[in-house]
């Protein structure tokens, strides 16, 4: 499952105009419809600009347009469409054929956007979020909240925060087994409480290559590779991710705060706060290191990964074969014909 595409927000001056507009790879993206709605013409004008901007060479059409899947409202279904989408150049190629007045406006609020999200991996409408109005729905402000949550509960980050904060404790030795298994203990924990079950447990459960995606719910390209299956989170669902997320930025608050306090604790006192944190919340209590190792449960996600693999190049060669059946009788009948 792809991660989704960052989304900037666009507002004209006159707050006639918005729209939602899609980065990637240093550059802005739009569709016809929101170039149309942007320097308000309409749409088949736009589609003449773009046109006249490709026959007579301006720009490549191959470096200023990109496919892209959009979901739209088509009367109550919401329907997935795979649309052309514009660079910044060449929607500026059009604002400048249009005449708008939006066009510099445009291009100084793009500029700033894309510096932005180059420079810090993100672009923010402070403002906006902290006043919204009537069009903004709190939706944008929940989301922006859950992908922040995502990603603090990131394996990477999550791993990077738990160690700087047990880095604080008196007797911190970073080659201690003690040091070395505290984040597998901390992760299981946290798994333990949403779940009942600790990260190599839950990979061995959902792990199956009779399944769909063989049980994972998200995964990190197109299609499922070996890397993907035995990590925890993937199987998740999107109600179990999201409460993981909620906890485990729960818990790196807690931890940060006690670390700013610099009260000396030791290694065995970050480990009782972790229960008491999570007694305090109503969680469960892992009070093991739980029923199968990493190791084995990574082994077997691999071993389910080969059969799924299999079944899969089965599946794709019978229908090459369905294909050439198609084939050979549409043969067949023409020449008894």
């Amino acid at each position: 499952m792809n991660p989704q595409l960052p989304l900037a927000m666009f507002t004209s001056s006159d707050g006639k105009t918005r729209l939602q507009i899609r980065m990637q790879d240093g550059s802005l993206w739009l569709t016809q419809k929101q170039i149309a709605d942007l320097f308000e013409r309409s749409t088949p004008t736009i589609n003449e600009h773009l046109k006249n901007i490709y026959d007579e060479g301006e720009l490549e059409p191959d470096s200023t347009i990109r496919k892209f899947r959009i979901v739209a409202l088509e009367g109550t279904r919401e329907v997935e469409r795979l649309l052309d989408h514009y660079n910044l150049e060449a929607v500026l190629s059009v604002g400048y054929r249009v005449r708008s007045s939006r066009g510099t406006q445009f291009r100084q609020w793009a500029n700033q956007v894309l510096k932005e999200f180059l420079i810090k991996g993100f672009a923010m409408d402070d403002e906006r979020l902290k006043n919204p109005d009537k069009d903004l729905s709190s939706d944008y402000f929940d989301e922006l909240l859950e992908r922040i949550r995502d990603i603090r509960a990131s394996e990477r980050r999550f791993y990077q925060k738990i160690t700087d904060i047990y880095a604080t404790a008196s007797d911190y030795n970073k080659n201690a087994p003690e040091s070395q298994s505290f984040f597998a203990t901390v992760q299981n924990k946290l798994h333990w409480a949403i779940h009942g079950h600790t990260a190599a447990e839950l990979v061995k459960e959902r792990a199956n290559s009779e399944l769909p995606n063989m049980g994972l719910k998200s995964w990190g390209g197109e299609r499922v590779t070996k890397k993907d299956v035995s990590v925890a989170k993937n199987y998740l669902t999107q109600e179990e991710l999201s409460e993981l997320n909620q906890i485990v930025t729960m818990y790196l608050d807690f931890a940060d705060l006690q670390a700013k306090k610099k009260v000396p604790m030791t290694m065995a006192q970050w480990a009782t706060k972790l229960d008491a944190f999570l007694e305090f919340n109503d969680q469960n209590v892992l009070t093991n290191a739980g029923k199968i190792s990493h190791k084995v449960a990574q082994q077997l996600a691999e071993s389910e990964y080969e059969k799924f693999v299999e079944i899969r190049r089965v599946e794709l060669t019978n229908e090459v074969s369905d294909f050439d059946e198609l084939v050979n009788k549409e043969k067949q009948l023409s020449q008894k014909k």
